[in-house]
């Protein structure tokens, strides 16, 4: 049996199609939605709509400390694990918890994620052409990068004391972990729509970018496995795939010198968020 914490900032537009995929689903003790800092409906919508989940109305707006709220409720309710920590823009597939569960529990994986499905049909070529190659590469294949949402087993659970006051709770977590115990559990989706315009996309892989420069330079990683993946877009480049990399590249080079200059004013970083892909 599993717990489900859904952190939800002014989400009122997703919420609904969220908890949908969710509740129904077998294997499941408690569903805590952690509103944080909301200005819309999302608080309104989960009480009305959804009156037997646990609804946390939680005044400051940040994501780690809500996460860091709701797992206090679940332990005074009594927690179960794995734990599902899910972003309330997504959509979970049919069987997608009770299959987890039961995946984790005999391959002894200790942090996993459903295997992510990106839907770019509403998005700009750019876009689409950036994911095309993002979700090919070795990195992201590895698991638990793709989907910002992640679950964890109770041994899991032991490695860090709380969710640090972080911009990436996810990359916060994945390092936590190696490469051996984590995997994205194939059989179970997660649906997740992706930026409309290359601006948007460029904010949130930023935002993600961000998010691992802070970790490194705050000492929080204390898993840090060597990576080879530099030749990876070098033999792209020489490749009938050239034009794609290409574009892939230029993005990603925009992505690293916004984030550098953002890093350097981070004490007051504004949270960036993708407003295109919830009005589609």
């Amino acid at each position: 049996m599993a717990t489900i914490i859904v952190p939800a900032h002014n989400e009122a537009s997703v919420i609904a199609d969220c908890l949908d995929s969710i509740v129904g689903q077998d294997g499941v003790d408690h569903i805590i939605v952690a509103c944080n800092g909301c200005t819309d409906d999302t608080v309104k919508i989960v009480r009305q709509q959804f009156p037997d989940l646990v609804c946390l109305d939680i005044e400051k707006p940040s994501k780690t400390h809500a996460l860091n709220v709701a797992e206090d409720k679940a332990r005074e309710l009594g927690v179960s694990y794995p734990v599902f920590y899910i972003d309330a823009d997504t959509r979970l597939s049919d069987n997608c918890i009770k299959h987890i569960t039961q995946t984790m529990m005999h391959d002894n994986v200790l942090l996993a994620a459903p295997t992510p499905r990106i839907d770019t049909s509403n998005s700009s070529w750019l876009v689409k052409t950036y994911y095309r190659v993002w979700t090919s590469l070795p990195y992201i294949r590895e698991g638990v990068i793709a989907t910002c949402s992640f679950i964890i087993s109770e041994q899991g659970r032991k490695r860090f004391k709380r969710f640090a006051d972080v911009i990436g709770d996810d990359g916060f977590v994945r390092c936590h972990f190696k490469n051996s115990e984590i995997a994205n559990i194939k059989g179970a989706e997660i649906y997740i729509k992706a930026p409309k315009d290359i601006f948007s996309l460029i904010k949130i892989k930023t935002r993600a970018r961000l998010g691992n420069m802070e970790l490194l330079a705050k000492n929080l990683c204390p898993i840090q496995e060597a990576k080879h993946y530099g030749n990876v877009m070098k033999s792209r480049l020489f490749s009938r795939d050239f034009f794609a990399a290409s574009v892939y590249i230029m993005i990603a080079l925009i992505i690293r010198i916004r984030a550098k200059k953002q890093f350097s004013k981070i004490d007051n970083y504004q949270w960036e968020t993708d407003a295109s892909s919830r009005n589609t």
